[in-house]
């Protein structure tokens, strides 16, 4: 309130500030600019925590609120105690761009520790160990959805900056900004192949399950098939009949089993030559 006074901001942006839901957004002022952006760093639980930062351009100043207490700044506050910084000479504007684009670089590193993750959960899903992977690819996927919708509406709002009617972004400022949408384009790009590769470790997923699967009935067909001409000659010398010429032989139980082996040994031999086994 106290800023607000002091500048002039219009209540509204004031209740955007503390309203910490807000999507990144570009509002015009009476005499600045209103910007509000999320800034994304690691947390310890192998996730990001998102926090909201605005901007308000003045004529001649420029503000920043920060909803946490992450210190991505500092880059831009030794920039300033340097002598020949040009942040120092370039103007508010230029200020504006310095901020905005320390938040954006910072964006690149998260997305390398997501493509780790992903690369990490597609070498798990290929071991036993897929079912107990697989929460943490669903956690990863709607992490993605998050950073790319809140990603994603930055492209607006740099491109809302370069057509301000506001006078306050200098033709040599525009050039440092198209520079920024590139870096957001870059952005949103890796996200959405990131996203395509989460939905492919799904993939990986079923069809590591479907494999085992295979494998299993493979094996049981195997033995099925195996027992069903021995489960066959057991039933017919099961039976109950008195004129069984072969009950009366001295070697017939014998040779019974053994032609039961050897019927076995040939299927095997036979498998194997198929390489089904």
């Amino acid at each position: 309130e106290s800023l607000g006074r002091c500048y002039g901001i219009h209540h509204l942006f004031l209740e955007d500030i503390l309203n910490t839901t807000q999507r990144p957004k570009m509002e015009d002022l009476e005499d600045g600019l209103f910007i509000v952006m999320k800034a994304f760093t690691l947390s310890g639980d192998e996730g990001t925590a998102a926090e909201q930062i605005s901007f308000i351009l003045g004529k001649n100043y420029v503000i920043s609120l920060q909803e946490g207490n992450a210190d991505i700044f500092e880059p831009v506050r030794s920039r300033l105690r340097s002598a020949h910084g040009r942040v120092r000479s370039m103007g508010p504007d230029y200020l504006l761009y310095a901020l905005m684009d320390t938040v954006v670089d910072h964006y690149f590193s998260v997305l390398e520790v997501l493509g780790e993750r992903i690369e990490v959960l597609e070498n798990e899903l290929l071991t036993d160990h897929a079912q107990e992977t697989l929460p943490r690819v669903h956690r990863l996927r709607r992490e993605l959805l998050f950073l790319k919708k809140m990603v994603w509406p930055l492209r607006e709002v740099i491109s809302s900056m370069l057509r301000s009617e506001t006078g306050l972004i200098r033709q040599s400022t525009q050039f440092y900004i198209r520079d920024l949408y590139d870096h957001v384009i870059q952005e949103v790009d890796t996200l959405e192949n990131y996203r395509e590769l989460a939905s492919g470790l799904l993939e990986i997923y079923l069809s590591s399950v479907s494999n085992r699967m295979n494998e299993v009935m493979k094996v049981l067909t195997i033995i099925a098939t195996i027992f069903i001409p021995v489960t066959f000659i057991a039933g017919v010398y099961g039976m109950n009949f008195e004129f069984m010429p072969e009950l009366k032989w001295r070697w017939g139980y014998a040779l019974v089993w053994g032609v039961m082996i050897a019927m076995i040994v040939t299927m095997l031999g036979y498998f194997r030559k198929k390489k089904w086994l």
